[in-house]
């Protein structure tokens, strides 16, 4: 049910995310618009309450605040360029995945019809889209962000972040946290490889897996002091002293008939910084070999 003075928001794309999205701002009291090509999908969500546009133009025409949803940069394009002349004044909020350069594109564009622009990524699952666990980056204008975030809030109560006015600060934090991610995923799933051919069960190692995950973090709070600051004296492990233990788990990966691809490749990075000279630095002087293009 709407709320008194809740902001009018327009959903375009009603893919899960996007039901997810339209889903908590009607939880929230916001007269809810949304339009997605395939309009089955908005069934449940009219049931609860949304209106269905009949058009695009039609959802854009509803509210001053609309949310987009799609599957890439071109879909956003295909839907809103033929709509130019109904942005003006209105603030667009991208939470579709791309990459900077379109982030930046688009805010300019969007600049050149007279809409405010916002790009978001979501860094969460649409179950707990309208939660505490939900957490939203959005970049651009300050002004814009803070015009909004009471209902930007909806959707990501305790989680929603300005990163700056730079439109493609919030793709780069995207795809750089998705890189955490599969680190650790894929990390996590070659331990679990090794240990199996001992036939431990991936759900006996997980805790000594999350334990040590967790301890991890120590180690990324310290050596981005170190890489903020240029200064790479060891104070727990030298390059060396990682080496001799990734040459350790290339043998047990190849003794115990496992992949040896993922840490031989971390040994490669790490040669290069022994053949540059950083052998008996900390670890965190690594990210010079991150920082040069692949050859």
């Amino acid at each position: 049910m709407a709320v008194e003075n809740r902001t009018p928001v327009t959903v375009i794309g009603l893919g899960l995310m996007g039901q997810a999205l339209a889903g908590a701002f009607l939880k929230a009291g916001h007269p809810t618009t949304v339009w997605n090509r395939s309009a089955e999908k908005a069934a449940d969500l009219v049931s609860e309450g949304a209106v269905l546009a009949p058009s695009a133009e039609d959802a854009v025409k509803a509210s001053g605040l609309v949310v987009l949803c799609v599957t890439d940069y071109d879909v956003v394009h295909t839907v809103l360029d033929p709509l130019s002349g109904e942005l003006s004044g209105k603030t667009l909020v991208n939470l579709t995945s791309g990459h900077s350069e379109g982030a930046r594109e688009t805010a300019e564009w969007a600049a050149k019809l007279g809409a405010a622009y916002l790009d978001g990524a979501i860094m969460a699952i649409p179950p707990v889209i309208g939660t505490e666990h939900a957490v939203l980056l959005y970049a651009g204008s300050k002004e814009v962000y803070d015009a909004n975030e009471s209902a930007l809030q909806a959707v990501a109560p305790a989680g929603t972040t300005h990163l700056g006015e730079d439109h493609g600060l919030a793709s780069l934090y995207d795809v750089a946290l998705l890189g955490i991610m599969w680190g650790v995923l894929n990390s996590f799933l070659h331990g679990a490889a090794l240990l199996g051919a001992a036939n431990v069960k991936a759900s006996t190692f997980a805790p000594f897996a999350n334990n040590w995950i967790g301890a991890v973090t120590n180690f990324v709070t310290a050596y981005a002091g170190q890489i903020d600051e240029g200064d790479f004296t060891a104070h727990d492990a030298t390059i060396d002293t990682h080496l001799a233990t990734m040459i350790h788990l290339i043998h047990e990966s190849e003794a115990t008939g496992i992949s040896p691809e993922l840490p031989e490749f971390v040994k490669a990075l790490t040669d290069r910084a022994v053949a540059a000279g950083q052998n008996g630095l900390s670890y965190a002087a690594m990210i010079d070999q991150f920082r040069k293009p692949s050859k």
